[in-house]
């Protein structure tokens, strides 16, 4: 399974070029696999980040989240509890950036890999980390 952070989700939507050649490739690779995914916390994030103006989709929270996930088939894996207890008490996360932790713990549970630019995430020993 290939989990798309946040910023990987908004790159792959908006601005592609953004991505590496290895992200995009793998990108591609995990969708002509259905095997793309992401944690639920990540689209908080990305309604969040419309409703503060950090980006600009041209259409509402709602619409472009619903686009986004369509247009690449991916699947959003919820919190479990699983999820809930690894955020918590793994000690190698570098931060307490809740949505980090959940999408780090998500990714270690489904024993996936994280397309992530994210130096903080890219520092966590057990993730597999592309980008």
């Amino acid at each position: 399974m290939l989990i798309l952070d946040t910023c990987a989700l908004i790159f792959d939507a908006l601005a592609p070029d953004k991505l590496t050649p290895k992200a995009k490739h793998a990108i591609d690779d995990g969708e002509r696999k259905k095997r793309l995914a992401c944690s639920d916390i990540s689209l908080w994030e990305v309604a969040m980040l419309i409703k503060k103006g950090r980006i600009d989709p041209g259409t509402d929270a709602l619409s472009f989240i619903k686009l986004m996930l369509a247009a690449r088939g991916l699947q959003v894996l919820p919190i479990i509890p699983d999820i809930a207890q690894i955020a918590v008490s793994h000690s190698g996360f570098a931060h307490s950036d809740p949505a980090d932790r959940i999408i780090a713990a998500t990714t270690i549970h489904h024993k996936g890999m994280l397309v992530t630019c994210d130096n903080h995430l890219r520092s966590v020993k057990e993730l597999n980390i592309i980008w």
